[in-house]
């Protein structure tokens, strides 16, 4: 299960981002394996992020392992993205056939708007390493957990299930207004924030805070489900402090409307399709956690499909018709 859903975030974001699948190319196995890499030096332990006066010992050389990983690894991104990028400048220069504007993806985009925003092959390069290292594990993550944690909760999966046979209608406002930076020198609780300071909002400890939330180490998606049926609770779009699993105000995530999407269909496909159940001889699933630039799961997700007929919907017939 977590080879499939992986495979799934993958060839969504390759197609958006390149208008291609990478397995077809065989390029997703390459792509796995340095999303993987670059995950483990990011999130990794690195004495001198505790000790900041360690980078500076003996010329840095506490930091050399870490900065030749990284730099093994720009390298190798650094190819992929150059062959990609030249491919799509002959293709929107015609010497592929030429580029209808309906075929086009991000990468033509960007390319479009080069000389307009003066971008540099370096800043499209960024940009696409953004795209890839950061759309593709936290869906795939997400869904993961989704799946493991529905499993250990079945009352839970039959009301997804019965849920996701309905018709729905629902509309989404916007709005962003908070500040990332200090406008003056302010104290907190005796801690001084001099005026321009960054600011970082610890999210992780916010959305697991006890006063905000009852039991928030545990499975309990009907807190955010009203006496109605209607998705009430936090706000998860950056203006409610109880709850932001995509942060807020100008940086919040790019992409919020795009993982959105990807997880909710996905999700109710999933159970929408198929009842799922775990292999024979297996009883609990194993949700050990591993430490890295995003929580996952330590063991890979196993688990049996079988086909869940949808439900035949009644049909309103006009008088006399068939």
């Amino acid at each position: 299960m977590s080879e499939l859903l992986s495979s799934f975030t993958n060839d969504i974001l390759c197609r958006a981002v390149a208008g291609r699948s990478f397995r077809v190319e065989g390029r997703n196995k390459v792509l796995r394996e340095l999303i993987d890499a670059g995950m483990a030096v990011v999130g990794g332990f690195n004495l001198e992020n505790f000790y900041p006066r360690l980078a500076k010992v003996a010329g840095g050389v506490l930091t050399w392992p870490a900065r030749q990983s990284a730099e093994r690894l720009r390298c190798r991104w650094d190819n992929i993205f150059d062959a990609l990028i030249d491919e799509h400048a002959r293709e929107m220069a015609g010497a592929d056939g030429g580029t209808d504007l309906q075929d086009s993806d991000f990468i033509h985009v960007l390319l479009s708007v080069q000389e307009e925003y003066g971008l540099t092959r370096n800043s499209i390069k960024g940009i696409l390493a953004d795209m890839f290292t950061a759309g593709t594990d936290t869906p795939y993550l997400v869904l993961e957990f989704a799946m493991a944690e529905l499993m250990l909760h079945q009352d839970a999966l039959a009301k997804l299930q019965a849920e996701s046979s309905k018709r729905h209608s629902a509309s989404i406002s916007h709005r962003r207004s908070l500040f990332h930076i200090s406008l003056e020198d302010c104290d907190v609780d005796n801690y001084m924030f001099p005026a321009g300071t960054t600011v970082f909002i610890n999210a992780w400890a916010i959305g697991r805070d006890p006063k905000m939330w009852n039991a928030p180490e545990e499975f309990m998606p009907e807190r955010f489900i009203d006496s109605k049926g209607d998705i009430t609770g936090a706000d998860f779009r950056g203006n409610d402090f109880q709850f932001l699993p995509f942060g807020s105000g100008r940086r919040i995530c790019p992409g919020v409307n795009f993982a959105l999407a990807l997880v909710e269909i996905m999700l109710a496909n999933l159970v929408y399709h198929f009842d799922w159940e775990l292999p024979e001889g297996v009883h609990n699933v194993d949700m050990t956690e591993v430490f890295g630039l995003a929580v996952r799961r330590k063991e890979k997700l196993l688990l049996i499909p079988r086909f869940h007929p949808p439900p035949l919907h009644k049909r309103s017939r006009s008088p006399g018709g068939e």
